[in-house]
């Protein structure tokens, strides 16, 4: 039965699931309750037999970060555990085995850019900008610079987190934050066929492949490569690997099973 929430929506076509931040009034800040919204409607996903995903947002932002109204006067452990479940949220988008696709077409500042950063790929309007603006303040982007500094590098993290300025969605695009920058008009079409590129082959060995990537890149490079090894090794050796190497020498397409198969 269908989640019921109140900051975001989950919706299925096909077999592609949409999760939309929808708390436009409030910029889409990432609250407490819609942090954990948000981490149930990935885990409801990860669990279903769609075979990917998009991230999206209403209203005018992508995601203006952090409810500081949440954080204000708060003790260190009310703090602390707002972080943690930030920090949950972001692993729970990586660890699913669908590919997730951000659909960013206005401003993620904060931890929205840290959204962006986190999904596995992304697709940004021309009219997208992004931010970690806490440089010009006084709280330091310390958790997005995680996601933002394994995606960018550390040059150009630094010089977003200490800066505070914001970058366009070119940059971004050149930086490498996002893969794609497209007209307004065409975000919703560009975010599908990305999805449609990184979602076609087995689903299976498309999970065991995520899981395996996030866990070997930061590893030093012998130990990712006795790790790719050993996954590689054991994957080969799957009903939807031999089809593949089956269909591969009889010149034929491949018969995968179905994308429900677990992993």
């Amino acid at each position: 039965m269908p989640q019921s929430f109140q900051f975001i929506l989950s919706e299925r076509q096909r077999d592609t699931i949409t999760i939309w931040l929808n708390h436009p009034e409030r910029l889409n800040v990432l609250s407490l309750a819609l942090m954990e919204e948000l981490t149930q409607a990935f885990l409801d996903a990860g669990e279903s037999d769609a075979t990917g995903v998009i991230l999206a947002a209403k209203g005018r932002l992508f995601s203006a970060g952090h409810d500081f109204a949440e954080m204000a006067h708060q003790d260190l452990d009310s703090v602390r555990h707002l972080f943690g479940v930030c920090t949950a949220m972001m692993q729970t988008i990586q660890s699913i085995p669908q590919p997730v696709v951000a659909r960013v077409h206005a401003l993620a500042t904060g931890g929205g850019c840290q959204l962006v950063a986190t999904a596995d790929l992304a697709v940004a309007s021309e009219e997208a900008t992004f931010c970690t603006p806490g440089g010009k303040g006084g709280l330091f982007c310390t958790t997005p610079m995680v996601a933002v500094g394994r995606t960018i590098g550390r040059k150009r993290a630094l010089e977003m987190a200490m800066s505070g300025d914001a970058i366009d969605a070119r940059t971004a695009e050149a930086w490498g934050l996002v893969n794609l920058v497209v007209p307004m008009h065409e975000l919703d079409d560009a975010s599908a066929r990305l999805l449609r590129r990184a979602t076609r082959g087995s689903a299976v060995s498309k999970g065991i492949g995520k899981r395996a990537f996030y866990e070997q890149i930061e590893m030093s490079q012998s130990d990712a490569y006795a790790h790719a090894t050993e996954v590689m090794a054991a994957a080969s050796l799957l009903p939807d690997a031999q089809e593949s190497i089956a269909a591969f020498i009889e010149k034929r397409q491949p018969k995968f099973k179905s994308p429900s198969t677990t992993i």
